[in-house]
């Protein structure tokens, strides 16, 4: 079968054994589990993984990348042309159609979960934004966004978010990523989350601008606050929970994190919410540091919300990372009031559930307090998982009581 481009892909051949992975469904291959690669392979080459001769999959070829080939079909008469991108968002967007409700903000295509490994598109209210996370998509950005305005309707713009221009001789920053279709998106897109408002910044906020993995869990958070006086949201970057928590009835919420601008805009974003900033308080201080001092004070809260970066960011790094969700949660717990909620979350993919509830037991048996388990949550289904990746399922959060 020849590409788009009416060639044949280059054939790569997989060392023995490890083809039932590829056919189980699994869409990476790794460079280690590649025989020998052509010499000037450039990036984004489709390319078919073989095994002594026989086809298995068709991917696009990273060079820069321990990821050799990320798999884009098991069908070895499917072309990787115009018309398969186009498949792909169409199929996504659907998903989206059908699940997905209450908000301007979600998540259009979620990668390998998708069928589009490496691709992450997300939408606020009238613009796309588009991360890459391969050098091998850098051929297909185009064809991408091509499809992406054929498909989905009512966007005014696509912004790029997967390379970031920089002058050394400017004095101010470059702005990140650039526009590939359409309009300018404006400094601060507004988006309705369940009748939430925020305002994202897509140019330097994290990620696309907003975690919109979070967004139920957000919802949930506004569900709890009903009667609670004091309520704490550590790494709150630009102040979801804190906001949902106000609007849901909390009495004073302390927002935390060491972004100052993530922190200013947490502050808009309870004035956009017709919430007075000035009931609530925001440090721009180490989540550690802040629960440290807390403690000291004998302060308790009733709601502590926990949902700190990615503390695993190798394999190598999992241990560390279990050692220091148990700390963080150690010191939350010892700032919980009885009859507090805790919500805390790893989005870890290389630390599992189970590690991570064995983080928190060891927390609670440390801080010498009893909880209860009262909801675990994953990610909602605009971040859909594929049983043969279980890479997918990275996002955790649980929900506990601490015993009166």
């Amino acid at each position: 079968m020849t590409q788009g481009d009416g060639t044949r892909p280059t054939e790569l051949e997989l060392r023995k054994d490890l083809a039932r992975h590829l056919r189980a469904g699994h869409p990476w291959v790794f460079r280690k589990a590649v025989e020998r690669a052509p010499r000037g392979l450039e990036a984004g080459s489709i390319v078919d993984v073989v095994e002594e001769g026989r086809f298995v999959a068709r991917g696009y070829y990273d060079p820069h990348s321990a990821i050799a080939v990320r798999i884009l079909t098991r069908d070895s008469a499917e072309a990787v042309d115009e018309a398969f991108w186009r498949r792909r968002i169409r199929r996504a967007l659907r998903l989206r159609e059908e699940l997905v409700r209450g908000t301007s903000a979600y998540r259009l295509v979620h990668g390998e979960s998708d069928g589009l490994p490496g691709v992450v598109l997300d939408r606020y209210g009238d613009y796309a934004v588009l991360k890459l996370y391969s050098a091998g998509l850098t051929p297909y950005r185009a064809r991408i966004v091509e499809a992406l305005r054929e498909e989905a309707s009512g966007l005014a713009g696509v912004f790029g978010r997967d390379e970031v221009p920089r002058d050394e001789e400017a004095v101010e920053p470059a702005p990140q990523g650039r526009v590939l279709w359409g309009a300018e998106p404006p400094e601060r897109v507004e988006v309705d989350e369940h009748g939430m408002k925020l305002l994202v910044d897509v140019r330097r906020g994290q990620k696309t601008g907003l975690f919109l993995d979070q967004r139920e869990n957000r919802r949930l958070v506004r569900e709890l606050a009903p009667g609670r006086r004091e309520a704490l949201n550590l790494f709150g970057y630009t102040g979801g929970f804190s906001v949902a928590a106000a609007l849901g009835g909390a009495g004073h919420v302390v927002t935390v994190d060491v972004d100052r601008e993530a922190v200013a805009l947490a502050r808009d974003n309870f004035r956009a919410n017709g919430l007075d900033a000035a009931d609530h308080a925001f440090a721009s201080d180490d989540a550690f540091d802040v629960l440290k001092r807390y403690r000291a004070q004998g302060r308790l809260f009733d709601l502590v919300v926990c949902d700190p970066p990615a503390f695993a960011k190798s394999q190598k790094a999992v241990e560390g990372a279990v050692a220091g969700y148990a700390a963080l949660n150690r010191a939350a717990l010892q700032v919980l009031a009885p009859g507090g909620l805790l919500v805390t979350a790893s989005c870890s993919a290389r630390v599992s559930a189970e590690q991570f509830y064995d983080a928190v037991k060891e927390a609670a048996f440390k801080a010498r307090v009893d909880l209860q388990l009262v909801e675990e949550r994953r990610q909602p289904p605009d971040h859909p998982v594929a049983p043969q990746f279980r890479e997918g399922r990275y996002l955790k959060c649980l929900v506990y009581r601490r015993a009166s």
